[in-house]
Order: C-alpha cells, then sequence, then structure tokens
C-alpha cells in the first residue's frame, strides 16, 4: 500500500486509521514482510511528520522522544513513537515518571524481569529495554489499542529507517528483551506464573466521575472515548484507597506481591492529591519500606474531571492537595481546584516516584495468599506499618503463621492441657540452646500467666509458709497475703493455712530470709544485674538445702531441685492442676509465642561446651510434698488420657472440631491485622449485655458486674473461692460437668451431690432441691442450663422458674452456667429463656442471701476451637467484692475481644454468621443421630439429647471383661502380645476403651450419674467415623 493511499484511510476515522495500522503490525511481525513495513514506516514519519495537525487529520502521530535530556543517560538520543487517541499521549505525568527511573543506579534493571504496568504506546517499556539491559520487559496494557500500538512502536525502534536490526552491546535486539500484552494489570504474568524482578506502574489515579462507563466490556471495538478514558481514570477496586482515588494502585501491588521475587522492587508514579502520607501509607500498610525517588509538579490535564474528588471531600473529612499554577506552594483543596479550573484556571498537584522493597517477602506473600482465598474483605483492616524492625519483623511472622494455618486447616486441632506439643519442644529446646539445661518437652508445662503458674504451684502444695518475690505477689489471693500465722506456720499441719511474705528481689536479702524464716516454697525471679553468671541462682539453690525439709521454685528457672523422677511427678501434676482450674491456655497465644521461639532457634549457636545430661545422683534433700487433698483429687479426676495424639480419638473434651467457619478465621485474622484498636472496639460489655438479654433474659442494672477470662473454668474456680469464703457448700447434680466438680474438690470446698432419676431426664427439679438443701448449709446451686452438660437436654422457662423458686426459699446462691448452650436442634423453635421479669420479682421478695449469676463461655456459640472468651454476670456488690479478692485471673487479650465483638454483632445481624450456626447445629444433630444408632447396635442404653455437642449412654455390659494387651513399656520383658483381662465399670471403662480402640470417652465417675458415659460429637468427620468404628471394634473384644 502506497502511503497516499494508507494516509486516505487513516483520514477517514480513528477507527479506521486503527485498522490500518493493525493491517501495517501483521506485516511487521511476519519476517518475509518486515523490512519493507519497517521502510514504509520510515516513509510515512517523513511524510507527515509529528505536527499536531497530523493527529487531528489523521488520527495517529509520529514523533521523537528524546533521551538524552536525562540524568544518567546512555545509548541511543531518541526514540521514535506513534500514538493513536484512543490511548495514553505521553505528557508530563510520564517524562517525570521516567525522570525518577532514571534516579535508581544503573543495576536497577539490568539483567532483571520487568513488569510495566499501563504501558500506553510502550514507550517508558522501551526506553528500560533501551538503556539498562534487561532480561525481559513486559509492557502491559488494560487497552487493546495500546498493546497493538506498543508492538508498532517496538518494531519501529528495534530495526533502522532501512529495516535492519539494531544490536545492543549484547549483540541483542530490542525484539530479544521486550513484549506486550493485554492485560488487566499483572493478571497476564499471575496466570503464567511469570515471577519479576522489578514491577513498575504509571496508572490512573481518579475515579471515573460515570463509574457505569467503567463497567463496559473492555474490546478493540470498543468507542476512541471509552477507550482514552482508561488511561486518565479508574473505576472502584474495594480498596479502602478507593476514598483517594488510588485503589487501582493498591489492587496493582496486592497482585505485585504475588509475582514479585523476594528482593524485587516496585516503582510507582504517584500523584500528590491525596496528599503524601496517604500515598506512602499505601504501600507501608502493606508491609513495604518505601523511599521516594523523585518529586516535582505538574498540571493537571486539562481533560481530567476531578469532580469525583470533590464528591469523596464532601462525603469525608479527607482534603486533597491542588495547587493554583505550578508556583503556588498553598495547597487548595479539590472543590476549590475544581472551581479555579472551571473559571480558566490552571492548577496542579504534586507528582512523586516512589520505590517500594517488601519487608518480609515469604511471610507477606502468605499474608496475601491467605487473603485472596476468600478473605478480601478484611484486607482493609491490614495494616503492617512499623516503625521499629524488630516489632515488624515479630508480628509479620506470625501473621503469616496465622494465615497459613487459618487457610490450610479447616479447625484448630487437639492439644493436650499441659500445652501445644511442638510449643513445649520449642521451650525445651531453647533452654537446651541458649542456657543449657537439658529439658525435655515433658519438662514444660504452659499456663496462661506468670500470676496463675504461681498460684496455681501453690494450691498444688499447699505450703504453710511461701516466700514470694515482692514483684510477683501482686495478683496473689488477698487472704495470703495479709495471714499473719508466721509461727504457726512452722508448726502447723493444717492444710488451710497458707502464708505468703514477699520478698525483695535480691540474693543477698532472699538467703537470709530463706534461713530465718525456712519456708516450705520459694518463688522468685533473677535480678538483672545478677542473672550475668549463675551465682545468685546456685545461692539461692544452697540455702534452700541447708535449711532441710523444704525446696525452691524460681521463675527464672523451670528446673526442680531435686531427682528427675521428682521433675517429672512434679511437671506431671503441674499438668493435671492446669486442666483442673484452667481447662487449657489459648491456642493462639501459644501458636504467637511459638513463632518467637523459631526465630530465635533459627539463630544457629556455636556451642562448644559437651551436651548436659539430667544428674541422677544428688545431694538427698527432703522434698515438699504435694497437698493431699489435691494430689487425691488428681489422681481420681478424669483427665486427659495422655498418649500420641494422632492414635487417640477425643469424644470426651468439650471443644470444638468440626470446621471453623469464614467469619470467624476473618474475625480471628483480622483483631491481629489491625493496629492501634480503639477502646470501643474492644469493649464488648455492651454485645455480651445486649446477648445475655436477648438469650436468656437475665436482669442487667448498675450494680451488675461483668467479669472476662479467657477460660470458663478460671471463673468457675474463683466462684467456688467465694463459696468457701462465705462458708458455703457447692451443690452439683448428678449428671453435671466432671471437670468443674474436679475443680470445686481441688480448692477443698464443700460440696453435696443432687440426686437426679432417669425419668425427669436426670434434671433438677423443684422437688429434689426442696428436699436435698433443707439440709444444707449456705448452699451454692450449680445449674448447667439451658442446654445441660452432659446429657444435651434443655430446662425450659418454666422448668428454670421452678428450681430457681426452690433455691430462693432456702436463700441459696445459684450459679447458671450457660457455656454449653446456643446450640439448640429446634433452632427456630426455641426462642431462649426470658427470665428478667421473674428474676427482678423474686430478687425483691425471696432471702436477701439468694442470688443467681450467670456464667458463661463463647467458644462453642461462635463455633471455634481457638477463641476462647468466658464471663461471669454477678448482681449482688457483696459477692461482686469477695470475687475480686482473688485476682489471679488470666485475662482476654484485645484481640479475642475484637474479634468477639464483631462475631456477636454478625450475629445479631442475622445474616451470614447465623446461616453458618444453623447449619452447623444441623451438622450435630445429625451426628447425635448416627452415634444414637451406633451406640444402640452395641448394647448401649442412649438418652436422646436435644442440644449442644454431648450426650449420655450407659452400656448394657457393665461387669463384664475385656482382654486387653500391655504395652511394651507396661511389660518388664518388652514383649508386645502379654495381656490382662479388665472388668467394665464406672473407674475402668474409659481406660480400657482408649487403651483396646484409641477412643477416648468420660466414664460415669465423671458424670456423675452411675453407669452413663459421656461422649462429645463436635469431631472432624474422618475421626467421627473412626469413632464409629471404634466402638464396634470395643463390642466385639467383650467376653460373653
Amino acid at each position: 500500500m502506497a502511503v497516499e493511499e494508507f494516509l486516505k484511510q487513516c483520514r477517514q476515522s480513528g477507527d479506521a486509521a486503527y485498522a490500518a495500522f493493525r493491517s501495517l503490525l501483521e506485516r511487521l511481525e511476519d519476517p518475509k514482510s518486515r523490512v519493507d513495513a519497517r521502510v514504509f514506516l520510515s516513509d510515512l514519519y517523513s511524510r507527515v511528520g509529528s505536527s499536531d495537525d497530523c493527529f487531528t487529520k489523521y488520527h495517529f502521530r509520529i514523533q521523537d522522544i528524546y533521551l538524552e535530556q536525562y540524568e544518567g543517560y546512555r545509548g541511543r538520543k531518541k526514540l521514535t513513537m506513534m500514538v493513536i487517541p484512543s490511548i495514553f499521549v505521553p505528557e508530563d505525568w510520564s517524562f517525570t515518571f521516567y525522570e525518577g527511573l532514571n534516579r535508581h543506579p544503573d543495576s536497577i534493571f539490568k539483567d532483571k524481569t520487568v513488569a510495566e504496568l499501563g504501558c500506553g504506546n510502550g514507550w517508558i517499556t522501551i526506553a528500560i529495554a533501551e538503556k539498562w539491559l534487561p532480561e525481559k520487559v513486559y509492557g502491559l496494557d488494560i487497552n487493546p489499542r495500546a498493546v497493538k500500538i506498543s508492538w508498532i512502536n517496538l518494531y519501529m525502534n528495534a530495526f533502522d529507517e532501512k529495516g535492519q536490526p539494531i544490536y545492543d552491546i549484547e549483540k541483542k535486539t530490542l525484539l530479544d528483551r521486550v513484549e506486550f500484552y493485554e492485560s488487566d494489570l499483572l493478571s497476564y504474568c499471575r496466570e503464567r506464573d511469570i515471577q519479576l524482578e522489578r514491577i513498575v506502574g504509571c496508572i490512573p489515579q481518579i475515579l471515573n466521575p460515570n463509574p457505569e462507563a467503567m463497567s463496559k466490556l473492555i474490546t478493540e471495538n470498543a468507542s476512541e472515548e471509552f477507550l482514552h478514558a482508561l488511561s486518565n481514570y479508574c473505576a472502584l477496586q474495594g480498596f479502602v484507597e478507593d476514598q483517594f482515588g488510588l485503589g487501582l494502585i493498591a489492587r496493582a501491588v496486592e497482585e505485585g506481591i504475588s509475582v514479585i521475587k523476594p528482593a524485587g522492587i516496585m516503582i510507582f508514579n504517584m500523584g500528590g492529591r491525596p496528599g503524601q502520607a496517604v500515598c506512602k501509607r499505601l504501600f507501608e500498610r502493606r508491609g513495604f519500606r518505601v523511599s521516594r525517588i523523585w518529586q516535582t509538579k505538574v498540571l493537571q490535564a486539562g481533560d481530567t474531571d476531578i469532580s469525583a474528588l470533590v464528591e469523596i471531600e464532601k462525603n469525608s473529612p479527607h482534603r486533597f492537595e491542588f495547587f493554583m499554577g505550578l508556583s503556588g506552594d498553598q495547597p487548595i483543596c479539590a472543590r476549590t481546584a475544581w472551581a479555579y479550573g472551571k473559571a480558566g484556571g490552571r492548577i496542579s498537584h504534586g507528582l512523586s516516584v516512589y520505590s517500594c522493597q517488601l519487608r518480609q517477602p515469604k511471610q507477606i506473600k502468605v499474608i496475601f495468599e491467605f487473603l485472596k482465598s476468600g478473605f478480601q474483605e478484611i484486607s482493609s483492616s491490614l495494616d503492617l506499618s512499623f516503625e521499629d524492625d524488630l516489632v515488624a519483623d515479630e508480628k509479620i511472622s506470625f501473621l503469616a503463621y496465622l494465615a497459613s494455618t487459618l487457610k490450610e486447616n479447616s479447625y484448630f486441632p487437639y492439644e493436650p492441657p499441659a500445652g501445644c506439643n511442638k510449643f513445649r519442644n520449642q521451650i525445651a529446646r531453647f533452654m537446651k540452646t541458649y542456657h543449657h539445661i537439658p529439658l525435655t518437652s515433658d519438662n514444660v508445662v504452659i499456663f496462661p500467666s506468670r500470676t496463675v503458674a504461681i498460684e496455681n504451684v501453690l494450691r498444688l502444695f499447699s505450703p504453710r509458709l511461701a516466700i514470694v518475690d515482692e514483684n510477683l505477689t501482686r495478683n496473689l489471693p488477698r487472704q495470703w497475703l495479709t495471714s499473719l500465722a508466721v509461727e504457726a506456720a512452722e508448726t502447723s499441719l493444717s492444710e488451710d493455712v497458707l502464708t505468703v511474705i514477699d520478698a525483695p528481689r535480691h540474693s543477698d536479702l532472699m538467703v537470709e530470709l530463706i534461713k530465718k524464716l525456712k519456708p516450705q516454697v520459694v518463688v522468685t525471679g533473677i535480678a538483672h544485674f545478677e542473672s550475668v553468671t549463675s551465682s545468685a541462682f546456685v545461692q539461692l539453690l544452697d540455702a534452700t538445702r541447708e535449711i532441710g525439709g523444704s525446696s525452691a521454685i524460681t521463675c527464672s528457672n523451670p528446673l526442680w531441685p531435686g531427682k528427675k523422677s521428682e521433675d517429672e511427678a512434679i511437671l506431671k501434676a503441674l499438668s493435671k492442676t492446669v486442666e483442673v482450674l484452667e481447662g487449657d491456655t489459648s491456642l493462639i497465644s501459644q501458636y504467637y509465642y511459638g513463632c518467637l521461639f523459631h526465630e530465635l532457634l533459627a539463630f544457629q549457636l556455636a556451642d562448644r561446651r559437651p551436651p548436659l545430661e539430667r544428674s541422677e545422683e544428688s545431694k538427698s534433700v527432703e522434698v515438699i510434698g504435694f497437698s493431699t487433698s489435691a494430689i487425691s483429687v488428681l489422681n481420681n479426676a478424669e483427665l486427659s488420657i495422655s498418649g500420641d495424639g494422632n492414635s487417640l480419638i477425643h469424644m470426651d473434651v468439650d471443644q470444638w472440631f468440626l470446621p471453623m467457619p469464614s467469619p470467624v478465621k476473618a474475625a480471628i485474622f483480622e483483631s491481629f491485622a489491625r493496629q492501634n484498636l480503639i477502646e470501643s472496639e474492644i469493649d464488648v460489655t455492651p454485645s455480651i449485655m445486649q446477648f445475655v438479654r436477648s438469650n436468656y433474659g437475665f436482669p442487667i442494672d448498675s450494680n451488675t458486674a461483668f467479669i472476662y477470662s479467657d477460660c470458663l473454668q478460671a471463673l468457675f474456680s474463683k466462684l467456688v473461692l467465694c463459696c468457701i469464703h462465705e462458708g458455703g457448700t457447692m451443690c452439683f447434680p448428678a449428671g453435671s460437668n466432671g471437670n468443674l466438680v474436679s475443680a470445686a474438690k481441688f480448692l477443698k470446698a464443700n460440696i453435696v451431690n443432687i440426686p437426679t432419676n432417669s425419668e425427669e431426664g436426670f434434671k433438677l427439679t423443684e422437688k429434689i432441691l426442696n428436699k436435698t438443701l433443707g439440709t444444707v448449709k449456705k448452699p451454692w446451686v450449680y445449674i448447667s442450663g439451658p442446654t445441660i452438660n452432659p446429657t444435651g437436654l434443655i430446662y425450659s422457662n418454666k422448668e428454670m422458674e421452678d428450681i430457681l423458686t426452690a433455691c430462693a426459699k432456702f436463700g441459696a446462691r445459684v450459679v447458671i452456667d450457660t457455656s454449653f448452650s446456643g446450640l439448640e436442634f429446634d433452632f427456630e423453635g426455641w426462642g431462649g429463656w426470658n427470665l428478667e421479669g421473674f428474676l427482678s420479682k423474686l430478687s425483691s421478695s425471696a432471702n436477701p442471701t439468694c442470688c443467681v449469676s450467670l456464667l458463661g463461655g463463647m467458644s462453642l456459640k461462635l463455633l471455634s476451637g481457638a477463641l476462647k472468651f468466658a464471663f461471669v454476670a454477678l448482681n449482688q456488690p457483696l459477692l461482686i467484692d469477695t470475687f475480686h479478692s482473688f485476682p489471679g485471673l488470666s485475662k482476654p487479650h484485645s484481640t479475642e475481644k475484637y474479634a468477639l465483638k464483631k462475631l456477636l454483632a454478625l450475629r445479631e445481624q442475622k445474616g451470614v454468621m447465623l446461616d453458618v450456626v444453623k447449619e452447623q447445629i444441623k451438622i450435630l444433630e445429625t451426628r447425635t443421630k448416627r452415634l444414637k444408632e451406633a451406640l444402640e447396635k452395641c448394647g448401649w442404653d442412649v438418652l436422646q439429647p436435644c442440644a449442644g455437642v454431648s450426650m449420655v449412654a450407659k452400656p448394657s455390659f457393665l461387669d463384664k471383661t475385656v482382654k486387653l494387651s500391655h504395652s511394651v513399656k507396661d511389660t518388664a520383658s518388652g514383649e508386645k502380645d502379654a495381656t490382662y483381662e479388665v472388668k467394665l465399670n464406672d473407674t475402668t471403662i474409659r481406660e480400657a476403651m482408649a487403651k483396646a480402640t484409641g477412643l477416648c470417652i468420660n466414664s460415669g465417675s465423671w458424670t456423675g450419674i452411675p453407669g452413663y458415659c459421656r461422649f462429645t460429637v463436635a469431631l472432624e468427620e474422618s475421626e467421627f467415623e473412626l469413632a464409629l468404628s471404634c466402638l464396634a471394634k470395643f463390642k466385639s473384644m467383650i467376653g460373653n
């Protein structure tokens, strides 16, 4: 085609000109016609030049872009580039961006894989390849016409006017280094898993004033106006930065995280209209280190409508930054700039080039992979900006671990009450590596807090006199710290007298006190100036040995100064104490600190010392024994069965192992992803009050106190201590939670068991209470309801009113435990309780000592095994004061409060969260029916549950025998096939079933109902199926 004929076609319209150039591109792509096509381009340029008249007349323009003016210039002086009306025309904006790129060292792009976003006509992409000789540069643009024109420009600059290739110093042409593709941001690279070392971008940052226009399908045949708008405007992207017009850049950055290599760099041109702080924060909150490498002012393009920014200012306190002309230095807002521009004035704005690099590339990639797996809505809460690098390393590492855990696991696995196995192993390795103390995970017990650990240790040993570091006594029970029975402590044999003396954290003073007072237990830390060497620690240990009949515990060292066998007994007892009084320690907290230990253990410390071993030979000293009552309770309580966690199926724990709903995962992650949570975001009291009112009708007034913990058993234990303080008696109905009964026994409470019968479904009745409470001194009645644990039956509103009427008659204090409620199978028909009117009337007419306290745990209600949160609502001032005299509670972390508040709000909205609850309840109901069928086939009499996660059943084969195999460690000969027979009853059936099948259940000793065992059904699917198989296997092993 002759030049004149080509120009005639171009003159018809912009679409006709584009069609002509597309045909020319086909000739350039064909090696056979490439030379002629390139020569034709040269002739065309000679014919029309680069005048604006050509753009208007022929709908294209060819112009030279001179490169020698830019800092660090090397190579050819100019690039020859073509543009058409439907693509971005090079102007100050892009020239400033290229200026910023030139501020980097020459090595920035050399031999690198690069992508340019919003490449337009491709001039910057080609300029990068020409100057810095990268391995490959991908020019990407959403405008299909821009991509075609970029290819034409590439051929125009890769070959000279005669159509001959132009080689660089490495004997390559631009065609070897550059490729252009149609791509919505980085979709081309992401879909092909192209990993990039550099990402540069100069993309729109103003919302289209006509949002509907941006929803049109992008094709080559779209109108010129629409395609050109793609280079000036962006649509809403679903990011918080949309409010500043930066949503498209925010999406580009997040897409870039998935394809950028670990040492990769992103470079973006940012208009300063939203303000420099906003621009920097876009990168910093996503985990980037940011530096501004170039800044200037440019005139606002006359064809860009900024009315969308005016609308943003109208609806928010934010103000954009414009200037009057290029010389103005006082910023004006978008509304003023818009008015000034409409009146004919020229407005300008700042323009900066930012270079950014990920702090921790591997971890941040994991975080964003998690967000893109269905949690994109919480990305606006993510904040990875930290002024302190050490804090950044700590927080980002944990967020990556949490993201990976939530993405890969549908539920949080069972961990022993002593602590997560992995975490305990990390602590043992840390102590061995850094302090040369030869520990294993069996020597480590995890407590919720140091205060809880000290209090539980003292309760386990019940020493008559203990000396405790003054920095560690603040949260111990007030009664221990005010007792003056120091002299009596030397002779008294009563375990109920416990006196704590606080002492200064100075080894010389502590040793003097030990020698004079001769305590049974010492709890101390080591002052920082004394911790440099081990001499102070050794001095303390020697002092305890010298006084005889006592021992020492130090918070700075978990070793007990005795034999290995003694250490094992102590650690085992401490583990049981945690389970009885605390339940367990928050898994997420253990994961958090586990990440810190992982980082510490990643350092390979050179150790020239020989490995230490635990010595079995030590000076003979009399070590204080356990409290007789405490060890009796621990030995008789049905606590967790130890063994390989993978080989045991736990139907004996009140935990949630069903798939965790997405809203729960999102709330947990968001609670850690946020920074600077304000008080109103973590104040859970209004949400808890609303929950209590709507579900139970519990009366709340100005005297009501809500107290929180991360463990239900900890709150219950404090209530038991209040009962003991008042000289009361804990009354448990037969068919109560065995863990809570064990806690009361451990704390030495007076206990009365209230009989129940099978005809009533083992429920409390007014008749039973009238018969029992008349002989009880100061009764405290524990009631599980509306859902009863362990039976899974429900107390109706009328039944509860009758029960409370009977309790009020005897002035009983009532503790209603609602922690197993909220999962009623008839979810639509069950309306909860409405006790407000009844309780208000009761409180005004009943015995003044009568009061009702509400105990609740939220883990099951929120379908989460990881989110631990419990509360108690107290209405009587005297009881509140008594409760606060036992201060050693492990309080929920702010992250737990944030997540809880968010999830309770979702439940109140009756949307997705409520639908998920209903779905999970259906699963529980189906599980109980299947378990009932399986049990009945195996000879069990089943009590059909109506709610919750547990049910009870009585085997017909009690008093029969089952033959079991000894484990190798249980036999002196080491024979694996050694067997023994066990007669089944309430004390043996649990262990027999666990040894025979690996299935853990609770026996009648735990439920308090003779013969009836407890089963929980909120298991992972495959484990539930295995549990059903275990029941059949056990039945087949029972003798006739």
